[in-house]
Formats: C-alpha cells, sequence, structure tokens
C-alpha cells in the first residue's frame, strides 16, 4: 500500500497540472478584449473582420432564422398537416390531401436549401477561408511583427520539456519553398484525416460525445494557432510535437470554440463558428503561448505531464492511404513531414 502511494500522489500532481494548463488556455481564449485593441490598431483587421460577420452572422445566420420563422412557419399556414376544426371522419376524407400537403411543404423547404442554402454555405466556406488567411496577417502585422518573432523562442536552458527535438531550420530558397509547400500539403491531409476521426468519434456508445468534445477542441485549436505558426515559419514536426506535448493547454483553448457551437444543429453552429472563428484566430496571434506554458511549468518541476500522440491515427491513416500510391510520391511526403 505504500508502495502505491507516490505513485498515487504522483497522479494527482499531473492532474493539477493538466488542469491549471488546461484553465490557462481556456482564458487565453476568452481574452477577446484583445481583438478590440487589435482592429483599433488595424483598419483592414477591422473591415476584414466585420465582412466576415456580415456574411455569416447577418446572412447565412439571417438566412437561417428567416427560414425556420418565417418561410416554414407561412408554408406550415398554407399547406396545413390538419384543420383542427375538421372531424376525425373529414379527417380521414382528407388524409390524401394533407399527406400531399406535407409532401409539397418538404419539397418546397428542400427548393430553398438546394438554391440558397448550399451555395451560400459554399460561398460563404470559400470566401471565408480566405478571410481568415487576411485577417491573420492583418492581426500579426498589428501585433508589430513580420515575420519569424524570436521573442517567443525559448532560451536553451528553459525547454519545455526535456526531451524536446531540436528542430533545423528550414533551408532557403527553392528547396525551403518546396519543402514548406509539402508540408502544408500534408498538413492539410493530415487535418483532413483528423477531421473524419472527430466525426467518426461522435457514434461511440456513451463516451462518444465526450471524446468528441475534446478532439474537437483540439482541431479548432490546432487551427487557430496554424496561421501564427505560418508566419513564425514553424516547421510542421515542430508544431505537432509542441502541439502534442502541450495537450492540456490546447485543449483548453479549443474548448470555447466548441462549447459555442456542440449543441446547435450543424447549419447553426458552422454559422457561429464562422462568426466566431477569426476572433479565436486573433486571441491566438496574441497568445505568448510558450511563455504562458513555461511559467505554469516551473510550478511543477520533476513532474511532467508527458506527450499524448494526439494526431498518431490520423497520421496512421494517411500513411495507409499514401502507401497506396507509388513510392517516388509516398517518399518525398515523408520526407517533406521529415523536414
Amino acid at each position: 500500500m505504500e508502495d502505491i502511494k507516490p505513485l498515487i500522489e504522483a497522479l494527482k500532481t499531473k492532474l493539477k497540472q493538466a488542469l491549471i494548463l488546461w484553465a490557462e488556455g481556456f482564458r487565453e481564449a476568452c481574452c477577446l478584449h484583445r481583438v478590440i485593441v487589435l482592429c483599433r490598431r488595424s483598419k483592414k483587421l477591422m473591415i476584414r473582420t466585420g465582412q466576415c460577420f456580415l456574411l455569416n452572422g447577418f446572412i447565412f445566420l439571417g438566412s437561417l432564422f428567416v427560414l425556420n420563422s418565417v418561410v416554414i412557419a407561412t408554408l406550415q399556414w398554407i399547406l396545413p398537416d390538419h384543420y383542427s376544426q375538421t372531424s376525425c371522419e373529414a379527417m380521414s376524407e382528407f388524409h390524401g390531401v394533407f399527406k400531399f400537403y406535407s409532401f409539397l411543404r418538404g419539397f418546397l423547404i428542400q427548393l430553398f436549401y438546394v438554391f440558397w442554402f448550399y451555395p451560400l454555405y459554399v460561398f460563404s466556406f470559400i470566401l471565408s477561408n480566405l478571410w481568415y488567411n487576411d485577417i491573420a496577417t492583418h492581426g500579426f502585422a498589428a501585433m508589430g511583427r513580420s515575420g519569424p518573432s524570436t521573442v517567443e523562442s525559448l532560451k536553451q536552458n528553459d525547454t519545455l520539456t526535456s526531451d524536446s527535438k531540436v528542430h533545423a531550420a528550414r533551408p532557403a530558397g527553392l528547396g525551403g519553398i518546396m519543402i514548406g509547400i509539402g508540408e502544408q500539403v500534408y498538413s492539410l491531409l493530415l487535418l483532413t484525416f483528423f477531421f473524419f476521426e472527430v466525426y467518426a468519434t461522435g457514434f461511440i456508445p456513451y463516451i462518444g460525445k465526450a471524446l468528441n468534445f475534446v478532439l474537437l477542441s483540439w482541431m479548432y485549436a490546432y487551427y487557430c494557432f496554424e496561421y501564427k505558426w505560418n508566419f513564425t515559419e514553424w516547421g510542421l514536426e515542430k508544431r505537432l510535437d509542441f502541439f502534442e506535448t502541450n495537450w492540456a493547454f490546447f485543449a483548453g483553448f479549443g474548448s470555447p470554440c466548441v462549447l459555442a457551437i456542440f449543441f446547435f444543429p450543424p447549419l447553426v453552429g458552422y454559422g457561429f463558428m464562422a462568426v466566431l472563428f477569426p476572433l479565436f484566430v486573433l486571441t491566438a496571434t496574441g497568445t505568448e503561448a510558450e511563455q504562458v506554458i513555461s511559467t505554469q511549468r516551473r510550478r511543477f518541476t520533476g513532474a511532467q505531464l508527458g506527450k499524448v500522440p494526439v494526431f498518431y491515427a490520423a497520421d496512421t491513416l494517411l500513411m495507409l492511404v499514401l502507401s497506396l500510391f507509388p513510392s517516388e510520391s509516398r517518399e518525398r511526403t515523408q520526407d517533406n513531414k521529415t523536414l
């Protein structure tokens, strides 16, 4: 029994450290006052953020509100399922008519989706992603940074983990450009497979929803910080290593994003996320994650959390799919990932 006590104490310490880092990540994500500060510094940033709100908040979510509150209610009045004053015998006589009304009403609603919502969704998705990059660029510039930041780099004697790897700098010239493109392609594929993993976990009985929430939190946190890591020229291996080593912080950072959409229908959730996502991108841009994590970890010397392979399943599945392609393409992809 005495041999178990040190293990229990160590687990308690690690749990406490994980909860503190999670809370720090959650707090950093909620620092939305940084958005106001950055928008006051950059007129272009204010315009882009306003455009995102106008497209996704006013037009997209407004269209959903009109559909549910006006269109469907009007169709329900014009094409009712039944008449309240109709007797049971009359109801049986008009059963076919009411059934036709129901079919026609559903058909008209589907037309509304096909010719308005689905094109609007695709248009919003493409344009919003272009604007997100502009928002991140203007936000990064408003922070007074225009290139790789040396301020965020930790000194060698203040590393976040004892087993940190040395990441080689990206070579200059055409080779560095090709490596950067390869990393972006691999990152896009990895996150795509991770999204499928997140979607699949939602169908697991009992624990599926909780697991889905955690994975979604990690996914949105990675999306938010990826813009900043692109500007600071962090390689893909360095990003994944830092993310998986500090999994508790990023789970906390992504939680407000997920809480805002988790209990809504898919289209409504997308609309809210499209409005809120640029705000979290800007909070990630203004967050000194390395310093926050380092400060908290100094309080728990000798009791590090350890690395969680967040992207292991997605990476394994991606490599399995890539193995179906010619060996030269696979080796080139693996080289890009390593570099």
